[in-house]
């Protein structure tokens, strides 16, 4: 008996051999330095930071090298699929407008290298175990989880490494008659690959990330199928994709660094060419004065649907991971403010190795300079596609007046230093409610009002400046003009130079009597111009206002 008989056993009635998916996916008619990088995510139901954070990169390396980026769903471990993962996935990178070149959803495939969902490629993989076997690089073990297990304890007792490895694998050393006794009795088995690699020995791995890293040599047998369902793990089935699909950069997370020796030794039995690894640091964060891995069970931004819920715009979220995915990335973007993110050219030697920071506040602050540069007209479009998911009663309020809507998110917008009032879309109306008669009269208002609080002499303000002074004609400097005429009239003091000498003679200042208008018009003690939002609340919504105080 020979393996070419045992691996005829185990896969009777394959269609097709290895010269067959040669030939069927044959090299890429791209230029030479063209890059085709995977998002290879598990459809757990899931769409993590992380994850985006890894896409991100690989579609910044295609498009900056006229390559490819294609999306491959890797649900080998049935067990941990949840329903609508992937279209989880897809909504996520449209949302982002990370799109892929190729990808399978929804039955629909784009690209002439799939499936790109691998349980549907479950041929493919036996024929490459079928062809491992028949070189003598396969092979069937029987053990049992028990027999597993006592194998472990064993080796933790002697203080030995754990694994499938030299004297404890012992289903290699079955002969080809013994295993396919075990087979044709029904005994359950798994596929092995079996390392030729020995332990002490070193190989050079090239990282783009990390360089020339010296690694032991991969002698552990892993299991490469599953019993039961028959479909390949992870360590076998994205070498076969990989090699397919010529995947020339295989991004993912530096947890991964400690497989790559399996991989490699799986490229070079095949004699595939290999990728090359770029291997990203861990997102972490500050937590008082530590710094962990973010989490998603601690971390609510660990989720990528946290950031759309909330409302960030996306190029906000963005900019903010291109910020930790290379350290000079905030520099070229100050040099090339009107450029796109994908402009810049993502350098794998320029990743962090002690992990990649996330700052929330930082994407604060990205968020809220994006808004405050966006036009009146963008700002009313995402804000109402936001709204109209996330916050109904904003869509409302917009749909009722949009152009009443453009003016109010438009005070102080169009000047050279906008006004950044909204870190992001949902908290625009907690910004604006009081510019609305329906949430201003809603319950009772609590009037932040400052130095001056007698009822009797707020009154007073209002009724003498709004009925002598005020007109919505004039212009911002006769408004001002008039603001303080008015104030001298009624024994404040318009000069503050003057009232902070003589503070005594004077009920307050300017700012004391503009103050009292403000928060009789909004409640509030802190709101953009004044001027503009007189204008804009105009004569009928004033005078409601100052009768009900």
């Amino acid at each position: 008996m020979t393996n070419k008989d045992l691996a005829n056993i185990i896969f009777p009635n394959l269609e097709h051999d290895v010269d067959y998916y040669e030939n069927k996916y044959p090299e890429r008619c791209l230029d030479k330095d063209a890059c085709v990088t995977r998002f290879a995510p598990s459809p757990t139901g899931y769409m993590h930071l992380g994850g985006f954070y890894q896409a991100l990169i690989d579609y910044n390396i295609a498009k900056n090298s006229n390559g490819v980026f294609f999306l491959r769903n890797e649900d080998t471990d049935q067990k941990r699929e949840v329903e609508n993962a992937v279209k989880l996935i897809m909504k996520t990178l449209n949302h982002y407008d990370i799109n892929p070149d190729e990808y399978e959803f929804e039955g629909n495939i784009v690209g002439n290298y799939g499936p790109y969902i691998q349980s549907k490629r479950k041929e493919i993989y036996h024929t490459y175990i079928k062809k491992l076997i028949e070189m003598g690089r396969a092979y069937p073990c029987f053990c049992t989880k028990e027999e597993l297990d006592e194998m472990r304890n064993l080796q933790e007792s002697r203080k030995k490494r754990t694994g499938y490895y030299g004297i404890y694998a012992k289903c290699r050393k079955l002969s080809i008659e013994e295993q396919i006794k075990k087979i044709n009795s029904g005994e359950p088995f798994v596929i092995r690959f079996k390392s030729n690699g020995d332990f002490d020995n070193k190989i050079v791995v090239d990282d783009e990330v990390k360089g020339k890293l010296f690694l032991s040599e991969n002698d552990i047998d892993d299991v490469i199928m599953k019993s039961g369902d028959m479909l390949p793990t992870y360590h076998f089935a994205h070498i076969v994709d990989d090699h397919l699909m010529h995947t020339t950069h295989v991004v993912r997370g530096e947890e991964w660094l400690p497989s790559v020796t399996k991989h490699i030794e799986m490229f070079d039995t095949f004699g595939f060419k290999r990728p090359k690894y770029v291997h990203t640091p861990l997102i972490i964060k500050k937590e008082g004065q530590t710094v962990r891995k973010i989490s998603k069970r601690k971390d609510p931004e660990a989720s990528m649907s946290y950031y759309e819920e909330k409302g960030y715009p996306t190029l906000a979220v963005i900019e903010a991971l291109m910020t930790i995915i290379n350290s000079n990335y905030e520099e070229w973007h100050a040099l090339n403010p009107d450029k796109s993110f994908i402009d810049f050219k993502v350098s794998p030697k320029k990743m962090s190795s002690s992990g990649a920071l996330f700052d929330l506040e930082k994407l604060n602050n990205i968020s809220r300079d994006i808004i405050s540069k966006m036009s009146k007209e963008e700002l009313l479009e995402k804000s109402m596609d936001w709204s109209s998911k996330y916050d109904r009663e904003l869509f409302d309020l917009i749909n009722s007046d949009k152009k009443y809507y453009m003016s109010v998110i438009n005070i102080e917008r169009e000047q050279k230093k906008p006004r950044k009032d909204y870190t992001t879309y949902k908290d625009i109306k907690n910004c604006i409610w009081y510019m609305y008669d329906k949430l201003f009269y809603s319950e009772q208002n609590n009037y932040e009002w400052q130095k001056i609080t007698d009822k009797e002499e707020i009154k007073k303000v209002l009724n003498t400046y709004f009925e002598k002074y005020y007109s919505e004609k004039d212009d911002k400097d006769t408004w001002f003009s008039k603001m303080k005429d008015a104030c001298d009239s009624l024994g404040y003091c318009s000069n503050m130079k003057e009232y902070k000498l003589n503070s005594d003679d004077y009920k307050g200042s300017i700012a004391d009597f503009s103050m009292i208008i403000r928060v009789a018009m909004t409640t509030k003690s802190t709101t953009p111009d004044l001027y503009e939002v007189l204008k804009i609340l105009g004569k009928d919504r004033i005078n409601k206002r100052v009768n009900a105080i």
